[in-house]
């Protein structure tokens, strides 16, 4: 069996590089090492060797996700995972996934959330497409229509107070939507506080009640008089904030077009844009990669929609405890006899799925990730699993 073990803290670096390599990425330099450095949490930094020499990594850090009726549950932030490239196909991966959900499991971690760089490999440990985003374009020039919601205040912010405001506002905002998750001060130092000797612009909402959004945006492609402009993080309390920030976004000199990544799939821009045909959607992609690492936990937390009570048949190679069937209804969740009849049947990836509320079990189980035994209790599971708000993260890691 393949030994894996917590890396000693003179050994991130190492992993680190590991990573990067995996990545195809260069390795950071000195003053780049020294922003990273921070963000590995000791204890929580695995690596396994071969041969004597470090050939995987993987890591996470401590966050909270919000879920469907406001219950902030603690959750494992996966990331770094990477095998040397003349060391892969040996079993690496999977034996840090498994050390990685055992620690979470044992240190009271409910859920485990990933960026997944291949989408084919971490279905095979429980994990499932759990929130998505879309990628837009947006032509300056046009602006907002008269009657978008206005009010407020947009601001730029520099220096050494970029981070502290933006993590405050973010602090504010980040559980109000199923899916959102809180960020650790080291996460702003090797995202953000990177940045801070390259230009890029970091703007605030202020609306009636105070800081209640933000934008940070870079410069892409373009030439002299014309440039790309990149929004590389954007959350708004509510929409006269969200509309104040695009509104400063697309008013900005020589921007003859904005680009952004992975915003929320009911982020209405058409419905405020003054020309609609101003915005196209350029892509979709897949943001949260979710595992259910307690499922009782997990299960239990969440709020249920107003339905006939359903049983679900749960299958969990990797954390075999959370095997079983489930009851669910409307006041809450039972573990029932594990050999106990089921109407609906998914294994955790597929659970993980539906379980903020992108996926409705109809359609899971009409592609084949769930397994029907009761068709009736399709319509009762759709019910009990809708949420009537679209799940989004917004932090990438």
């Amino acid at each position: 069996m393949t030994a894996v073990r917590v890396l000693a803290e003179d050994e991130y670096r190492a992993a680190h590089r590991l990573f990067a390599g995996a990545l195809l990425q260069d390795a950071a330099d000195d003053a780049g090492w020294e922003r990273t450095r921070p963000s590995y949490p000791p204890g929580r930094v695995l690596g396994v060797d071969v041969d004597g020499e470090l050939a995987g990594t993987a890591m996470s850090f401590a966050v909270r996700t919000a879920v469907p009726g406001g219950a902030a549950l603690p959750t494992a932030a996966v990331t770094r995972v990477g095998v040397r490239a003349d060391r892969t196909r040996r079993g690496l991966l999977s034996a840090l996934m498994a050390r990685l959900l055992a620690d979470a499991r044992a240190s009271g971690e409910v859920l485990a959330s990933l960026r997944a760089s291949e989408a084919r490999i971490y279905g095979r440990f429980g994990y499932g497409t759990a929130t998505r985003g879309r990628a837009v374009a947006v032509r300056t020039g046009g602006g907002l229509r008269a009657t978008a919601p206005a009010g407020g205040t947009v601001r730029l912010v520099t220096g050494d107070a970029v981070v502290p405001t933006l993590a405050a506002v973010h602090d504010a905002l980040a559980l109000r939507r199923a899916g959102g998750i809180t960020r650790p001060r080291p996460w702003w130092a090797g995202t953000v506080g990177r940045r801070l000797d390259r230009w890029f612009l970091a703007a605030v909402h202020r609306g009636p009640a105070g800081d209640d959004g933000f934008a940070v945006a870079a410069a892409g492609d373009g030439g002299f008089v014309e440039r790309t402009l990149r929004v590389l993080d954007l959350h708004a309390g509510d929409d006269a904030a969200a509309a104040g920030l695009w509104r400063f976004l697309l008013g900005l000199d020589l921007a003859a077009r904005v680009e952004a990544d992975l915003r929320p799939l009911d982020e209405p821009l058409d419905l405020l844009l003054a020309d609609p045909r101003d915005v196209t959607v350029t892509g979709e992609a897949d943001e949260t990669w979710l595992r259910l690492v307690d499922v009782p936990a997990a299960l239990a937390a969440r709020s249920w929609g107003a339905a006939p009570a359903v049983r679900i048949a749960v299958h969990d190679r990797l954390l075999p405890g959370n095997t079983g069937v489930y009851r669910i209804d409307p006041d809450g969740v039972e573990r029932t006899a594990p050999d106990g009849p089921a109407d609906l049947e998914c294994d955790a990836a597929a659970l993980a799925a539906a379980y903020l509320g992108d996926r409705a079990p109809s359609r899971l189980a009409a592609t084949g990730w769930w397994r029907v035994h009761s068709a009736a209790a399709l319509p009762a599971a759709d019910a009990l699993f809708a949420t009537g708000a679209v799940p989004w993260c917004g932090t990438f890691f």
